[in-house]
Formats: C-alpha cells, structure tokens, sequence
C-alpha cells in the first residue's frame, strides 16, 4: 500500500531498499538520537530491513520516497509508538512532518486506537518540536531509558489523542 503526499511516497519496506535505509542508518548524523549506534555493515541493515518487512501490514511502518529515492522511515514499528529517520541530506525541508503526519493519518483512519504515543531523546530539539507541531503533547519523562553505545539516554514521552488530531490529509 502507497500512501501519497504532495512530495513524498511512503510504501511497505521491500528487500532492494538495502542499499538506501543503510546510508540513512549508517550515518551518525541521522542516527545521533535513534535506538542503536550507527550500523556498521549492510547484514546489520538487512537484518533490520528483514524485521521491518516481516511486521507487514499489522504494523504500519513506512519507507519514505521523494521523486523515486528512498530517504528514510516513518511509521508504527509497534503500535502506537511512531517513529521515524530520515537521511540528513533531506532535513529541514519538512519531510519528517510530512511524512509522519501521513502515517498517523493513515493509523486513525484505518484502526481503533484511541491514542499514539513517541519517546523521543530530550536532547532532539528537531523531533520535540516536529512531534508538538503534530499536536503531540508531553506525557512523561523518565532516565536512563535506553543504552546507546554503551550511553544511557532518557526519554520524554509524548502523547497524541484522536480528538486532538487534525487530519492533514492535504500535508
């Protein structure tokens, strides 16, 4: 299933996007607040890729294309915690807004949750920011939540209602 933005396609994960989620999950710079260390080979990233595509549909996670390319990911890895990366070449540019607000339109029209959540690295000014321009407000802090590399990192924990979303089927 393609979700269509006016500048962005996001799709299912296939295997011949190896070569494009590894430079994304390869560069410290896109993976600075994800939940691993940069990866260090293409079989890490291909293990990865295997999981993202064995979730299937259950689990709406989404590779992100512009004009072809894929740069990145958004979506659900587990429901209803959303998630997303994008390569830094693409930042600044209001992909990751637009990308996301694609797939938690697509979650509250086609299932019953009630709310989705992020935990997301109080260090990540860009993704606080994105996240409340959603209309994510913050649920809850807590420390030492994740082990990055041998660095522990905390977590804001941040919420989005049905009722406090406004679709943005027009992104």
């Amino acid at each position: 299933m393609d979700i269509l933005t006016p500048r962005l396609t996001l799709r299912s994960a296939r295997p011949d996007d190896l070569e494009a989620m590894h430079a994304v999950l390869s560069d410290p710079r896109a993976t600075r607040w994800w939940s691993t260390p940069p990866h260090e080979s293409l079989d890490q990233t291909a293990t990865w890729l295997e999981g993202m595509i064995a979730n299937g549909p259950d689990q709406p996670d989404f590779v992100i294309e512009r004009d072809g390319r894929v740069i990145g990911k958004a979506g659900f890895w587990r429901l209803p915690d959303v998630g997303y990366i994008l390569h830094p070449d693409y930042w600044g540019q209001g992909f990751a807004a637009e990308a996301v607000g694609a797939a938690v339109d697509h979650v509250f029209a086609t299932r019953d949750l009630d709310e989705l959540t992020a935990d997301v690295d109080p260090e990540n000014a860009a993704s606080i920011r994105l996240l409340e321009r959603l209309g994510f407000v913050r649920t809850g802090y807590a420390k030492r939540t994740w082990n990055v590399g041998g660095e522990w990192k905390d977590s804001l924990y941040y919420g989005l209602s049905r009722a406090g979303w406004s679709p943005r089927l027009d992104t």
